[in-house]
C-alpha cells in the first residue's frame, strides 16, 4: 500500500485533521499545544540541511497509532511538502506479523527503505547493530538532548556510541481491570484507583475475590506466540521485583529467584489461567468481550480505542480500569514503548540528507505536536509534556509515566529470547517444574545473546 506525495503541493493544502487515538479509534485529537520552548530548540538543527534540496524517499512505518493510517500521514506529509516541495516521500505501511520479513527481504534484495519508523529493539539492537543503519548523532545536539530523559537517549545509541534512532513518541504499557466487576465482587478495596497502583498482596486478594464472586476466567498469562509479550514479562517482574536482564542489557536474568516465585504464585492462583491458544492482542478481545476480568497487554491506545465498544468500556457497557501491574512495594517498573526514525544507509548521501529533513520536521520542528498526536503517544520531550492538558484520559494516563522502568528490549539475541519466552510459559502451563522452564529459557537467551 503506498501512497506518493506530489511535489506540486502547496501549504494551502496542509490543513489537516488529525485523530488522536490509536488502534483504530475516530476520536478527535485535542487542540495542539506545542510550547515555545519546542519551538526554539528545534530551528537550528532544521535549518542545518538544505531547504531546496530535492530528492525521493520511501519512508516505511509500522502500526504506531494513526502512523500507520493512510490518512493521518497523507495529512502529515501535506505540511511537510508545503515548506519542502522538492522531497517527495513514498509510504509504505507495515504490521506487525510481516513488517520484519518485508524490511529484511529489502535489506537482503538491496532495496531497503530510506526512512524507517520503529523502535530502538529493531533500528538500534537489530538493523543498527548490523551496521545498516546511519549515526544520527548529528540530530542529537546538546539542546535536544536536554529536552529528552537520559532512558530515551540511552536506548536510541549502540554501544558503539552512534545514534541509530531519533526517537518522536512514547507510552508506558500497563493492564486494566472491569472495574464494573471488580466493584460487584467487592474488590476495588483492594485497588488504588487515584494512582492506578497496588501491591501484589492486595492484586491476589482482588483476583480470589473476583474468581469467588463467580467469574472463574480472571486473567490469563497468554503464549501462543511473542504478540502482546510486554504484559507477561512485565506482571513477572513486577510481583516480586524481578528483572529480565542486567542492567548493562549483556544477559538475562528471567530465571531469578524473585521471578520464580512470581510465576510459581501466578500458576497456583485460583482464576489465573496459562493459555497457550491466544496472544496478547486475542487476550484484549476477551477481556473487552467480558471473557476475561483483567488484561495484562494494555496501553492508552487500547483505553481510548472505540472500534469494538465505547472508549474506556467493554462490550458490556462495563468501565475499564487501567492499572500499574503490582508489586510488593506499590512502586511499579513498566515497559515502555519508543518510537522514532531512523534511515537505512543506502549510499546516497542526498537521500540521507532528505531523510534527515524529514525527522528534523516531524520531531524538532512547530509540527512536532502534530506528528506525536498522530501516534496517540505522549512526546518524548519534556518541553511538550502539556501536550494533552486538555484531554481528560490522557492526562490521567500520563500519572503512569514515571513509573518506566529500564528499556532492556535492545539487549542482544532479542528476537531469540522472545521466542523463547512464550515457549517457556507454555512449558509451565503443560506442569513442567518453573525453576528449570526459566533456567532453560536463560540458557537458550544467553547463548543468543552471546552470539
Amino acid at each position: 500500500m503506498k501512497k506518493q506525495v506530489s511535489a506540486i503541493l502547496t501549504a494551502g493544502m496542509a490543513a489537516s485533521l488529525l485523530v488522536g487515538c490509536g488502534g483504530g479509534s475516530t476520536s478527535t485529537a485535542p487542540a495542539e499545544s506545542t510550547s515555545t520552548a519546542a519551538s526554539t530548540e528545534a530551528a537550528a538543527p532544521a535549518e542545518s540541511t538544505e531547504a531546496g534540496q530535492a530528492a525521493d524517499i520511501t519512508l516505511w512505518t509500522y502500526p504506531i497509532g494513526k502512523w500507520g493510517d493512510s490518512e493521518s500521514v497523507d495529512a502529515l506529509l501535506a505540511d511537510f511538502n508545503a515548506q519542502y516541495p522538492d522531497i517527495h516521500v513514498t509510504v509504505e505501511y507495515l504490521d506487525y506479523t510481516n513488517g520484519d520479513d518485508q524490511v529484511n527481504t529489502a535489506i537482503e534484495g538491496g532495496s531497503a527503505p530510506d526512512l524507517v519508523m520503529e523502535g530502538p529493539e529493531r533500528l538500534v539492537a537489530n538493523w543498527g547493530a548490523k551496521g545498516l543503519m546511519v549515526d544520527l548523532s548529528d540530530l542529537w545536539t546538546d539542546d535536544q538532548k536536554a529536552d529528552i530523559s537520559a532512558s530515551v537517549e540511552s536506548a536510541c545509541k549502540d554501544s558503539s556510541g552512534a545514534y541509530y534512532e531519533f526517537p518522536l513518541c512514547m507510552t508506558a504499557h500497563c493492564m486494566a481491570i472491569n472495574k464494573t466487576v471488580f466493584e460487584a465482587a467487592d474488590a476495588m478495596q483492594y485497588v488504588d484507583a487515584e494512582n492506578h497502583t497496588w501491591t501484589t498482596d492486595n492484586f491476589l486478594k482482588a483476583v480470589q475475590a473476583v474468581y469467588d464472586s463467580g467469574k472463574t476466567d480472571v486473567g490469563a498469562i497468554y503464549c501462543s506466540g511473542q504478540g502482546g509479550d510486554q504484559g507477561t514479562r512485565a506482571i513477572i517482574n513486577n510481583m516480586y521485583g524481578g528483572t529480565f536482564t542486567d542492567a548493562a542489557h549483556t544477559k538475562y536474568t528471567a530465571d531469578s529467584a524473585e521471578n520464580v516465585k512470581a510465576i510459581e504464585t501466578l500458576h497456583n492462583q485460583d482464576g489465573i489461567n496459562f493459555d497457550a491458544s491466544i496472544n496478547g492482542g486475542e487476550e484484549i478481545t476477551l477481556f473487552r468481550n467480558g471473557t476475561l476480568q483483567m488484561a495484562f497487554c494494555w496501553n492508552i491506545a487500547q483505553q481510548t480505542n472505540s472500534d469494538n465498544s465505547a472508549a474506556g468500556t467493554t462490550n458490556n457497557g462495563d468501565d475499564i480500569l487501567f492499572m500499574a501491574f503490582p508489586t510488593e512495594s506499590g512502586d511499579p517498573a513498566l515497559c515502555g514503548g519508543i518510537w522514532g526514525f531512523g534511515i537505512f544507509d543506502n549510499g546516497d548521501e542526498n537521500k540521507i540528507a532528505a531523510s534527515k529533513t524529514f525527522i528534523n520536521f516531524m520531531a524538532n520542528s512547530d509540527e512536532t505536536a502534530k506528528a506525536v498526536k498522530t501516534s496517540t503517544y505522549f512526546s518524548v520531550k519534556n518541553s511538550l509534556s502539556d501536550l494533552y492538558a486538555d484531554d481528560e484520559v490522557m492526562n490521567e494516563y500520563q500519572k503512569l509515566m514515571p513509573y518506566l522502568g529500564d528499556y532492556y528490549q535492545v539487549t542482544p539475541g532479542w528476537a531469540e529470547a522472545r521466542t523463547a519466552w512464550w515457549n517457556m510459559l507454555q512449558q509451565v502451563g503443560e506442569g513442567a517444574d518453573v525453576t528449570t522452564a526459566v533456567t532453560e529459557f536463560c540458557t537458550t537467551a544467553n547463548a543468543a545473546a552471546a552470539g
